[in-house]
């Protein structure tokens, strides 16, 4: 299969390609204009679509919006500690039309994950995906490997892993993907994957995992057990932790962002009580495909649009605000906190 059908089309999605010589820029209140540098003259319409925009939501975490001595709108990065006249929501614009539904998506919970990489080559990129040998992360693993990337498929049972491996190759036999053994529940398991993947002088790209916390509430004792209550405080774990990542290594040039892959997506939660199982099976019809579930993933790890940017949740490749608990940086840092004083104590405890 050529690796052409996946990553040599052309990107057709150009409508809001500028001509050569103009420029987008937002006033103080959020309107989207356009500088037609060569007739030296602005307006307000897109020079192709003839549409009017605005800006969408707020700024990201450690952005401030600012004026210069001429009153022309800039940003500053505080994080990065740099300064900038492009808005970092000209990613998430939507259109003023009133006679049309605003929100303009390039893509949604239709889309599949190769949908989004239509017309991409990563030749030279490196992506790890954990849980990589089935469902979305094996979809996702699949996508990145038909595009050129080199992917690397980090789970715990390398003799499926490998399995895995073989099934992208049995679709293009020049991609380049490999299995490494990581099993997240074990430190030390951790400790010999980040060793061995150092030792391979990779940078890596990409890397995917797939109400009020109280955090003495996170280990419950079994007859306190309820799977589903579980799952969503680990869902909840999952974007502060994002969140708080995002804003530790965003300085070094590292982003993060917590995803959504779509609702009653398969897991394993259907195996716990008949009633959920009934349920999965009912709404069987009308879930997404492994391959759409992996499609948000992807769009936050290769969209242009949001490089440098992160710190947000997405669903649906849209990005949504998640509950006000989910948005506490404050529960963010206790969160970490835990989780390092959880890492230091492991080790010792694993050494046997």
């Amino acid at each position: 299969m050529a690796a052409l059908r996946y990553a040599g089309l052309d990107d057709t999605d150009s409508e809001d390609e500028l001509p050569p010589g103009w420029e987008q820029r937002t006033t103080k209140d959020g309107w989207v204009y356009y500088a037609n540098h060569a007739e030296e003259k602005t307006q307000w319409e897109h020079p192709k679509t003839g549409k009017r925009k605005r800006i969408a939501g707020d700024l990201p975490y450690g952005w401030e919006q600012e004026t210069d001595e001429n009153g022309q709108v800039f940003f500053v990065d505080h994080i990065n500690k740099r300064t900038t006249y492009l808005d970092p929501r000209l990613a998430f614009t939507v259109d003023d039309n009133p006679t049309k539904p605003t929100n303009r998506q390039r893509y949604d919970s239709s889309t599949t994950a190769m949908e989004i990489l239509q017309g991409r080559d990563f030749t030279g990129k490196v992506v790890v995906v954990t849980g990589a040998n089935s469902g979305v992360g094996f979809e996702t693993a699949k996508s990145f490997a038909l595009h050129g990337a080199h992917v690397i498929l980090a789970c715990r049972n390398v003799t499926r892993a490998n399995e895995a491996v073989s099934q992208i190759l049995g679709e293009w036999h020049k991609a380049k993907v490999e299995a490494m053994t990581l099993d997240l529940a074990l430190l030390r398991s951790v400790q010999h994957f980040a060793q061995a993947f150092k030792a391979k002088n990779l940078f890596t790209d990409i890397n995917d995992s797939s109400g009020k916390l109280d955090f003495s509430r996170l280990s419950p004792s079994k007859n306190d057990y309820w799977a589903m209550l579980a799952y969503n405080r680990s869902k909840l774990c999952n974007i502060l932790f994002s969140n708080e990542l995002h804003r530790r290594l965003s300085p070094r040039g590292v982003t993060s962002n917590a995803v959504h892959p779509g609702n009653m997506m398969y897991s394993s939660i259907h195996r716990n009580w008949w009633v959920y199982t009934l349920l999965f099976t009912l709404a069987r019809p009308f879930t997404k495909s492994m391959q759409q579930g992996a499609a948000t993933t992807v769009y936050c790890a290769a969209a242009p649009e949001l490089e440098g940017l992160g710190g947000m949740y997405f669903n649906n490749c849209c990005r949504c605000l998640p509950s006000p608990e989910a948005q506490s940086e404050e529960t963010a840092r206790a969160l970490w906190a835990l989780s390092e004083r959880l890492v230091q104590e492991g080790p010792g405890s694993q050494s046997g």
